[in-house]
């Protein structure tokens, strides 16, 4: 058997000093995850973002720039994850949107609700790649190269 990583794509979105996050449903509970989701065949990472986050929020997002690349194996599954994170801004919402199945909506708290929410986070990841933002982190989006 082949070992593959589940290469994913998250965005990173801050507006009036809160983030946007997703509450959803997982096998453990309630969780919350950054708008996040799998690459699908034929797309791009950034196409994937813009995607996921229209999918799981109903906001439209313009990717402007990288936070980072995120390298995480799941603690009590055989899963490695690849994350890719983008910063960028929102253009619009579809306030009438259906979100994807075991969403339960978009939530927009503080660093510090983020931080105390710690124990119902998907992952590590959703913390780390936020702070990683506000500390300035951005590499431009002509890093990634996608040949249709």
């Amino acid at each position: 058997m082949v070992w593959k990583p589940n290469v994913t794509v998250a965005a990173v979105v801050c507006r009036d000093g809160k983030f946007l996050l997703v509450e959803e449903e997982t096998e453990a509970g309630l969780a919350f995850n950054q708008p996040a989701g799998h690459l699908e065949q034929g797309e791009s990472l950034v196409q994937a973002v813009v995607r996921q986050t229209l999918e799981e929020t109903a906001y439209h997002f313009r990717p402007t720039h990288m936070v980072g690349i995120y390298q995480w194996r799941h603690p009590s599954k055989e899963l490695t994850y690849l994350r890719f994170a983008f910063g960028g801004e929102l253009r619009g919402w579809e306030a009438d949107r259906r979100l994807d199945e075991g969403i339960v909506g978009a939530r927009w708290l503080s660093l510090d609700e983020i931080r105390a929410t710690q124990a119902r986070h998907r992952s590590p990841l959703i913390l780390r790649c936020i702070e990683d933002s506000l500390a300035g982190r951005a590499a431009p989006l002509d890093l990634l190269v996608h040949y249709g």
